[in-house]
């Protein structure tokens, strides 16, 4: 499993991946597609709450960025790998480095996350992690109501 290092969010790493632009049709997961989304991965206060995280490689590199929102003892994960790196098969290793940091760190019982159910290849990565489909849901994001699948696991 490739390294790597987490680290809160500055305002800075957060600049840099609102700007991230992904090709159609993951798109959808552009900062900049949905205002509040936006407005949340800028607020610096949310932030220092220690709740974004951003993802490093050994080189010292942006390449992604977690957010962990404790539900009691579940802890509630958001990801994104930096464009230029989706579709090369590191989802798994990113996704397990950041569960594993995430373990450490919040002691949880369980994870859960939703992806839009179009998004099958991020949906098949988080199954080979480990999680499991529950149900599908609608969830008004990006000027509209889509259809978001949730998943779970243990920790």
């Amino acid at each position: 499993m490739t390294a790597y290092v987490f680290r809160p969010m500055s305002d800075q790493e957060a600049r840099e991946i609102s700007w991230w632009s992904y090709d159609p049709p993951y798109d959808f997961y552009d900062a900049t597609s949905d205002p509040d989304d936006l407005a949340e991965l800028l607020d610096a206060e949310r932030r220092r709450e220690g709740s974004y995280y951003a993802a490093f490689d050994k080189r010292g590199s942006l390449v992604g960025f977690f957010q962990f929102e404790r539900k009691g003892r579940i802890v509630e994960i958001g990801l994104g790998l930096r464009p230029d790196l989706t579709g090369r098969k590191l989802g798994l290793g990113f996704m397990l480095a950041g569960l594993e940091f995430a373990r450490r760190h919040f002691s949880p019982t369980g994870f859960r996350l939703t992806v839009a159910t179009f998004n099958e290849r991020a949906i098949l990565v988080y199954e080979r992690a480990g999680f499991r489909r529950r149900e599908v849901f609608t969830h008004r994001t990006n000027g509209g109501d889509y259809p978001f699948l949730l998943m779970t696991r243990e920790a």
